[in-house]
């Protein structure tokens, strides 16, 4: 059973203190809600609530190709939908159905543009809780998420830690380091330098697609490690077909047109015909605000209130949200008391690991719902029991890793 819905929560004040008089989120449901079932998966910066494949959805769900996460989530997948009832809802800010800077402002009758109030993960968690409401769900025996999906896991745990029975939070950390930062800053500034941008009130002109694109680009840079990069083009050139439409100078015709640019203009230019140049300025600031410990003294008292079980997964590959800072988070867990395994895959895919490689993501999270951090599937850093000495060490290996 599957379900594709809007559901209209009515006047919503953001954390910023600004209010919209209706916010309308798009979300999708799979399987049976059997009232201890249910599953919230939380999508990353671009994502949608198509998280999983549909019957009926004819292969394409607002404007996406795909299921994001397909080979995770649906029948006899790892998140299981044929046990369990999972929930996916597009963020406030986004563009895929939910309320947004493209939405029309019913008090105007225009698209919000830039006039939509600021947006936060807090705002995200917030909506979810409420659109769960609706349905029906109290609390929620997993909420699983990616990259700031799973900053939004995070949330959840600082904000409704009674709701939440057990985590998957999958290549995330406690906040972002300056040099992600500095990336999302330059590449909301293309955005907003070009000059079709119009301070964000582009809609029914010309819209930004040159600055989204680069900004597009920048991010594709992030999610892909030196090593996958070097593997799927090194410094070859694209094929006769793959020829530039537009060279950047005279000169550029005079050098190869290499694979791995023929590769950033290709995604770019899908990206620029699914996504709004305005919501990825919202998502990624949202991205980039978040901070754990706001409001607390650290974020191991952040997370003290949390009761249940958490599972940390990161990838050895992956410079954007690092095994290092998932560490520190599982450092924080265990000062916090709460129960916690930190998973590490090895891997050479960088952050989009956590879409490209469900045969490593997929048992660890398929046993965390099913028996909890005792799960086979799952390791953790933090010890090593050996039996010739009873002493414990740091480990970071991983099931998949031989």
């Amino acid at each position: 059973m599957t379900t594709k819905e809007t559901v209209n929560l009515g006047e919503f004040q953001f954390e910023s203190g600004e209010s919209i008089p209706s916010l309308e989120v798009a979300y999708e449901t799979y399987g049976d809600f059997t009232g201890d079932n249910a599953v919230l998966v939380c999508h990353a910066l671009t994502g949608s609530a198509h998280v999983a494949r549909r019957p009926d959805a004819g292969g394409e769900t607002a404007g996406q190709a795909r299921a994001w996460w397909g080979d995770v989530v649906g029948p006899g997948k790892a998140i299981d939908t044929s046990e369990y009832f999972v929930v996916c809802a597009n963020a406030p800010g986004s563009c895929y159905g939910t309320t947004g800077p493209a939405s029309e402002n019913p008090e105007t009758g225009e698209p919000y543009g830039t006039d939509f109030p600021p947006v936060t993960v807090g705002d995200w968690t917030r909506a979810q809780r409420k659109l769960l409401d609706e349905l029906g769900v109290g609390r929620v025996h997993a909420v699983v998420g990616g990259s700031v999906g799973g900053m939004n896991v995070l949330d959840w745990l600082r904000r409704y830690p009674d709701d939440v029975e057990r985590a998957g939070a999958v290549a995330t950390a406690a906040r972002l380091d300056a040099q992600c930062l500095a990336l999302d800053t330059v590449a909301r500034r293309a955005i907003t330098s070009d000059p079709n941008w119009n301070g964000g009130h582009y809609y029914g002109g010309e819209e930004p697609e040159a600055g989204l694109a680069r900004a597009r680009q920048i991010g594709h840079i992030m999610y892909l490690s030196k090593a996958s990069m070097g593997r799927k083009f090194g410094r070859r050139s694209a094929g006769r077909e793959a020829v530039r439409e537009e060279p950047p100078d005279p000169a550029a015709a005079f050098f190869p047109y290499r694979e791995v640019e023929s590769y950033l203009d290709y995604q770019a230019d899908k990206f620029t015909d699914r996504f709004d140049a305005n919501s990825y300025l919202y998502m990624t600031r949202a991205m980039d605000d978040f901070d754990l410990s706001a409001g607390y003294e650290s974020d191991a008292d952040a997370m003290a209130a949390f009761e249940g079980e958490l599972l940390l997964l990161s990838f050895t590959g992956d410079w954007h949200f690092t095994v290092e800072q998932s560490e520190a988070l599982a450092e924080a867990c265990r000062e916090a008391g709460v129960d916690v395994a930190h998973h590490v895959v090895e891997s050479d895919h960088g952050h989009d690991a956590f879409l490209v490689e469900p045969e490593k993501v997929g048992p660890p999270l398929s046993e965390l719902l099913a028996e909890g951090l005792a799960g086979r599937a799952i390791t953790d850093t933090a010890t090593e029991g050996t039996e010739e000495t009873g002493e414990f060490a740091p480990v970071h290996t991983s099931l998949f890793s031989e």
